[in-house]
């Protein structure tokens, strides 16, 4: 059988855990509150309706800071355990849970202080509960959470808000289906303007929830009694009304005994004569029995509800770490193996990328099917081969000697100075793939999801990544200058062999018909023709001509115009050949290759600050992390209590 004691002690336990997490109730956090599920006893009333000399009465002690206006500026978490025996009485807090207070007087300082902290020494309020826990002989298992008292005026030093802010603050309390509303007003005014009776009207219209308290039973004009309220016929509740007799405020400022207080009140109602036929339902004592009762009952059946509620939050909070990632390994051999599974993360994201998984890639296809050929045609060959070109760069190469047959040195000069403009077109194609690489690292690195909570290691790996494409940048730009330089170095040929019989047969430098890697676009503008003037092309050149007129120099001019577009075609494949050997071959082998090497170097600090994760990121997990475990906890100990039942 499980105990009343184990009841409302486990759900004392976990209010506690729940406070310590910054749970108390009403937040507007994506995860569920444990709190808000909990069942307890809120006690409301306005100022003045004797609530704090209930809460003394119940547990024997005076011990509640004392004022006009508002004292209780924060909630207070009352818990009471009964001790057996007799037992020193004493009282621990929730942010203090080594010490424990046998002065109840320092009890009420620490109240005091600890309101201050949160509040500050302003009249203004908090949600923040406290947590007291009280253990003693004289008081029975419950649990009662002190509210504001309702007020209806703001005075010097509150906000003009205070009466909405209080307001505001205890329904988040009674509003609760599993809250307890424990409703005190006094005798001695009409129980129709009670704010308490009014605020619980509002949010429990059946009195299911409600416990009525009258106080100030002693203090009513003679003649006049309460019996209509305590019987249930001026404002009908579910549970029965509880009469209370407090101390008055000549006991309180003499320092009564709350034992002797106890015996007078049971005193009272059994002489008198309006209540003396429910003496046995009246008094303190009698209400703390009555609610401890209660609150186990309402436990015993919220039990259900509260373990589906701790297995729902266990999984939210369980994908959420999952999401957010989990806490990270000290040593540093898990260090270097977590670094190294997200650089495979981020590597696989970005071969993805350029395979075709990811889009990206096909840009790179676009710089050799669109952008190379773009700037190869538009090279100047025009302007170079131009007559008045070939004419001064043919008679500076034959020097003072003008060239007996064919100007070989002029053709030498005429083809390298036309090669060297394949420079730039193969280097701007070499950059436009490298920058398609960068921009490929800087999207992987963001889609790695894995990475997002790591922003050093992902500037290190970006850094990384990118000193490496610079340097297969730098590779690349070699390679593809060498083909140049090497079309310059030796020239084909056959090529020139074959000029004389064309000129013979079909007339000037038509293009050699065994050179297979003449291009359909070849024949529809014939090399030949190609770089020449539409003005120098109109008339036909006679092979028999003089060979040192202006026809002689255009037949040269066509001449290495023709040998030119041969090269420009072999280098449009070529060049696109030895970029994806050595820029996107490369990286997609050898991108992280230098950063493995230097992460093995590394020792277990700077493993560490490569895995520095933003700071508010921690924080959560870490909030979550021991969310987590407090519902994991509860649940355990909510099912072997309900095993005990």
């Amino acid at each position: 059988m499980a105990t009343m004691e184990s009841l409302i002690g486990l759900v004392n336990r976990i209010q506690r855990a729940c406070t310590a997490l910054g749970d108390y109730g009403g937040g507007d956090s994506s995860l569920s509150s444990l709190w808000d599920a909990l069942p307890s006893v809120a006690v409301v009333g306005g100022q003045s309706s004797g609530k704090s000399s209930v809460l003394e009465s119940i547990v024997g002690r005076d011990f509640l800071p004392r004022g006009s206006g508002i004292v209780t500026r924060r909630p207070l978490v009352l818990q009471l355990y009964q001790t057996e025996g007799r037992q020193e009485e004493y009282a621990e807090f929730g942010h203090l849970p080594r010490r424990k207070f046998t002065d109840f007087s320092l009890v009420r300082k620490e109240i005091q202080d600890e309101t201050d902290r949160i509040t500050g020494k302003t009249k203004q309020i908090s949600p923040v509960p406290i947590h007291l826990s009280i253990y003693s002989p004289k008081v029975v298992n419950l649990t009662l959470i002190d509210l504001p008292g309702l007020t209806k005026v703001a005075v010097e030093g509150q906000s003009e808000s205070i009466v909405e802010d209080i307001e505001n603050m205890v329904r988040l309390y009674v509003e609760k289906p599993n809250s307890i509303i424990l409703a005190i007003s006094p005798a001695n005014q009409d129980i129709a303007t009670s704010d308490a009776i009014k605020l619980a009207k509002e949010v429990d219209p059946t009195g299911e929830r409600t416990f009525g308290v009258l106080t100030k039973l002693d203090l009513m004009d003679k003649g006049t009694n309460a019996l209509d309220v305590l019987e249930g016929r001026a404002y009908r509740l579910q549970h029965p009304w509880v009469g209370i007799v407090n101390r008055s405020q000549a006991d309180i400022n003499k320092n009564t005994d709350m034992m002797y207080a106890r015996r007078r009140e049971r005193e009272y109602f059994a002489t008198s004569p309006d209540y003396g036929h429910l003496a046995n339902k009246m008094g303190s004592e009698y209400l703390a029995k009555l609610l401890s009762q209660h609150l186990e009952k309402v436990i015993k059946a919220k039990i259900p509800g509260i373990t589906s509620l701790i297995n729902k939050g266990i999984e939210e909070m369980e994908a959420e770490l999952d999401r957010l990632g989990r806490p990270i390994a000290v040593d540093a051999g898990a260090q270097l193996y977590t670094i190294l599974e997200l650089c495979r993360a981020f590597d696989k994201i970005f071969k993805e990328h350029l395979d075709g998984g990811r889009p990206g890639g096909d840009r790179i296809y676009g710089v050799f099917d669109n952008q190379l050929p773009a700037a190869l045609r538009k090279l100047p060959f025009d302007r170079h081969l131009s007559l008045q070109n070939v004419r001064k760069i043919v008679s500076e190469a034959d020097g003072y000697q003008p060239h007996l047959i064919a100007p070989e040195q002029g053709y030498r000069r005429l083809i390298e100075g036309s090669l060297n403009f394949f420079r730039g077109p193969a280097e701007a194609s070499v950059d436009a793939v490298h920058f398609v690489l960068k921009e490929l690292v800087r999207k992987s690195i963001g889609e790695t999801e894995e990475l997002r909570r790591f922003p050093t290691l992902q500037s290190a790996l970006a850094a990384a990544a990118g000193e490496a494409l610079e340097k297969f940048r730098d590779e690349s730009k070699k390679t593809v200058v060498r083909l140049v330089d090497m079309e310059s170095s030796y020239l084909t040929v056959d090529f020139f062999r074959k000029l004389p019989q064309e000129v013979e047969r079909v007339g000037p430098a038509a293009p050699p018909p065994g050179d297979r890697r003449t291009s359909s676009a070849d024949r529809k503008n014939p090399p030949s023709e190609r770089g020449i003037p539409a003005a120098d092309r109109a008339n036909p050149v006679d092979p028999l001509g003089d060979r040192y007129g202006d026809n002689h120099f255009r037949r040269i001019g066509s001449n290495v115009s023709s040998y030119i577009g041969m090269v420009s075609d072999t280098l449009r494949h070529t060049i696109p050949k030895a970029v994806v050997y050595c820029q996107v071959k490369e990286a997609k082998q050898n991108l992280l290759n230098y950063f493995y090497t230097q992460i093995g170097k590394k020792e277990a600090k700077q493993l560490a600050e490569l895995l520095d994760e933003d700071p508010s990121l921690m924080s959560k997990r870490l909030d979550i992390a021991k969310r987590l475990d407090l519902y994991k906890v509860s649940r355990d100990e909510i099912e072997s209590v309900s095993w005990a039942r």
